[in-house]
């Protein structure tokens, strides 16, 4: 999903595993520059981590987002959710992108969180 490009991630101490933990993430895509700022809002191990971008992102086809996931009581069957609200990008070009492929960018980060959390319990 970027056309090539690659995304550097630093991280603080905690690394991403308490609330309030910052994520940071930089690359290109096309000669342009993205970037996003993370912050962990919630997390209770290992049923629920919710995080939230901080700041104003500078993301091509959404713009402020928070996401997550859930996993259901234990005693029940395995069930997860994976969840993101999301707005679209403030840029005037971006404004034109977003509504065509944020939806799809969208759809294809829970998939692909889905699809990982899959994997790592098969």
């Amino acid at each position: 999903m970027m056309l090539g490009g690659r995304m550097s991630y630093e991280f603080d101490e905690a690394r991403g595993r308490t609330a309030g933990s910052v994520i940071k993430m930089r690359g290109n895509i096309l000669g342009l520059v993205l970037s996003v700022e993370e912050v962990i809002t919630e997390r209770q191990p290992p049923r629920r981590k919710v995080w939230e971008t901080r700041g104003c992102p500078n993301l091509l086809v959404i713009g402020a987002y928070r996401m997550g996931f859930e996993i259901s009581e234990p005693g029940q069957p395995a069930r997860l959710r994976v969840f993101i609200d999301y707005d679209y990008p403030a840029t005037i070009a971006a404004k034109l992108l977003g509504p065509m492929f944020g939806p799809i960018y969208a759809h294809w980060c829970v998939n692909r969180m889905a699809k990982d959390a899959a994997d790592r319990f098969r």
